[in-house]
């Protein structure tokens, strides 16, 4: 397969939008059977070497993981007393719920979630969601970027001794994130405590996303929360890079990336670039907090 193969939105937009759905199921269970952890990760899914999964979850005396398989198209759900069980990726999205339900409980798994869809238009609850479409070949093509793209963001991160992230899979838009942070807490005023938890410390955060409605093309972004002054005109050296107004971002287009004759070179020049800028502009004491810019292994 294409290491950065093609993912048009408009090719696979059912596709996504019935993928986007499972994997929030699959989220909902992990977010039930995990302690809050700052910055809810303990939210996001992990990039697997066959598609995307949980963390390692843990229930009474067992514990347990689930798997999205796109080669075997399979949800897998392993436990740790042996069973191994799986359900296909052939239904609906309120078969898919109601079948993966049905599958832990079999397995002693009992958990409640909510079935209400999050940070997404259509809030149709799972269990009455006749959507269905899986397009596997652009599925393969989705985690293939997701899983290049972790391996970039990982070598990103090694160039910073602060606090970090991990690479992170968040469910509710399908994006890849890494953050860092200044060590500061953040002046960030807001009523959502969702919002509240995730922006509690300055940080800087970069990563992709496959498009979506509001931005109907695949992309890597970089934003600074709170944004400091002078961040959105901010000279950045990465070619073909832009600033989103709406989405309060930076951004390169995943098709310039892919086009480039070193997709992996221009990804870490757009992420130290604009970390740069947000570092300087935020004023983090950046002697302290970094180790190698170009983010070498």
């Amino acid at each position: 397969m294409d290491r950065w193969p093609p993912l048009p939105l408009d090719a696979w937009r059912d596709t996504r939008e019935t993928l986007h759905r499972w994997a929030q199921i699959v989220g909902k269970l992990q977010l039930a059977l995990t302690t809050t952890v700052n910055h809810w990760w303990n939210v996001p899914l992990q990039i697997t070497a066959r598609g995307f999964g949980t963390e390692l979850l843990p229930h009474d005396d067992r514990v347990l993981d689930l798997e999205l398989d796109f080669f075997d198209d399979v949800l897998r759900l392993r436990v740790s007393d042996g069973a191994v069980r799986t359900i296909a990726l052939a239904g609906s999205v309120s078969s898919f719920y109601a079948e993966t339900m049905a599958m832990l409980h079999a397995a002693g798994v009992d958990v409640h979630i909510s079935p209400i869809p999050v940070e997404i238009a259509d809030r149709t609850p799972f269990d009455r969601d006749s959507r269905h479409a899986y397009d596997k070949e652009y599925v393969l093509r989705f985690w293939r970027i997701a899983s290049e793209v972790t391996a970039v963001l990982s070598k990103f991160r090694a160039g910073f001794i602060g606090k970090s992230s991990p690479v992170q899979f968040y469910w509710g838009h399908l994006d890849l994130s890494l953050s860092r942070f200044s060590g500061r807490r953040a002046s960030f005023q807001t009523t959502d405590p969702i919002e509240r938890e995730a922006y509690s410390h300055e940080l800087f955060s970069v990563g992709w996303w496959a498009g979506d409605d509001r931005f109907p093309r695949s992309a890597f972004y970089a934003y600074a929360a709170p944004e400091p002054p002078g961040f959105a005109t901010a000279a950045i050296s990465t070619e073909h890079c832009y600033y989103h107004p709406p989405l309060h971002c930076f951004q390169l287009d995943y098709d310039v990336v892919r086009a480039a004759p070193d997709p992996e070179a221009l990804i870490l020049d757009f992420c130290n670039a604009t970390y740069a800028a947000a570092a300087e502009l935020g004023h983090w004491d950046r002697a302290d907090l970094e180790r190698d810019m170009k983010g070498a292994a």
